[in-house]
């Protein structure tokens, strides 16, 4: 009698819960059901072979990976679609709590695990999952770098981040958000800005406006350069925006053994521009052409 009160108790306590937003884990939950639906809906089945791999079965629906559920706003979403299987990954005890018991059938897909430590090997072993979340704002640059590190076995992602992060992933050169992320994205992915979404619609509302954007693996299987090489250059590159690439490239090349006097001369060319002014291709051709050179 006694157990049965106070099972009766916890689950009054746990239906009136509402997961406190976390500073420290940059949580800003999602109020609006349009939007979390048009998050969702964003996910697409593959137009193409490139988001495909051969070594997948048609038949078998492809797994997605949320990323910090919170308190379910995408979640009830993602379980209602019949034509992927997800799987959740939420490192606060308290939203894990709240899951569990709103979403009973989320318990054996949810894994209490930060997703920069998480091991996508023993969720999903070697087959492609894609990735959804309203991820946290002070971890989406480290998200977008673990995709990158998996971009083999990630061939989409749909998630809302910060505004100018948004507008920065799909930037193009000539523009002042384009950086680091934009051409190391770009050289693997297709990237859409879908939308905006205001500071109104959350609890507790951030600072700044946001923005959903949708990266799908493009047909590129190699670059054709040494990848190490091409992620020094442009990181080089844009640490010194300021500055041309014969003096940002300068220390870097000279460090590697790299020479740089006897270039072509478009490679000259090129490397008196500022690294705004390249293009992805740019950024390829010119790390191919320092390694033909040397």
């Amino acid at each position: 009698m006694i157990f049965r009160f106070f099972f009766c108790y916890l689950r009054e306590k746990i239906e009136k819960m509402r997961v406190r937003a976390k500073k420290n884990l940059g949580q800003h939950f999602l109020r609006d059901e349009d939007v979390a639906w048009r998050i969702v809906d964003s996910l697409q089945q593959p137009q193409n072979n490139s988001e495909t791999p051969s070594s997948v079965d048609d038949a078998e629906p492809p797994f997605v990976l949320e990323v910090g559920p919170g308190m379910g706003v995408l979640t009830k979403y993602l379980l209602k679609r019949t034509d992927i299987r997800p799987r959740f990954v939420e490192l606060d005890s308290e939203s894990a709590i709240y899951l569990n018991h709103t979403y009973p059938e989320i318990r054996p897909l949810l894994y209490r695990e930060d997703f920069l430590y998480l091991d996508f090997s023993k969720i999903f072993g070697d087959s492609p999952f894609w990735i959804i979340g309203n991820f946290p704002y002070n971890i989406s640059s480290q998200i977008f770098f673990k995709v990158l590190d998996h971009k083999d076995q990630i061939p989409q992602v749909v998630g809302m981040v910060q505004k100018e992060v948004g507008e920065r992933l799909a930037s193009g050169p000539g523009k002042k958000s384009y950086g680091i992320l934009s051409v190391l994205l770009q050289a693997w992915y297709d990237i859409e800005y879908l939308f905006t979404v205001d500071e109104h619609v959350f609890a507790p509302p951030p600072k700044v406006k946001s923005a959903v954007i949708r990266l799908r693996r493009n047909g590129r299987t190699d670059l054709g350069c040494d990848a190490n090489l091409f992620k020094a250059i442009v990181k080089a590159a844009f640490n010194q925006r300021r500055k041309v690439l014969s003096n940002s490239l300068s220390p870097l090349l000279e460090e590697k053994g790299y020479k740089t006097d006897h270039l072509p001369e478009n490679i000259q060319q090129m490397m008196r521009l500022r690294p705004e002014q390249l293009s992805v291709e740019d950024f390829l051709f010119l790390t191919r052409s320092l390694e033909e050179n040397n």
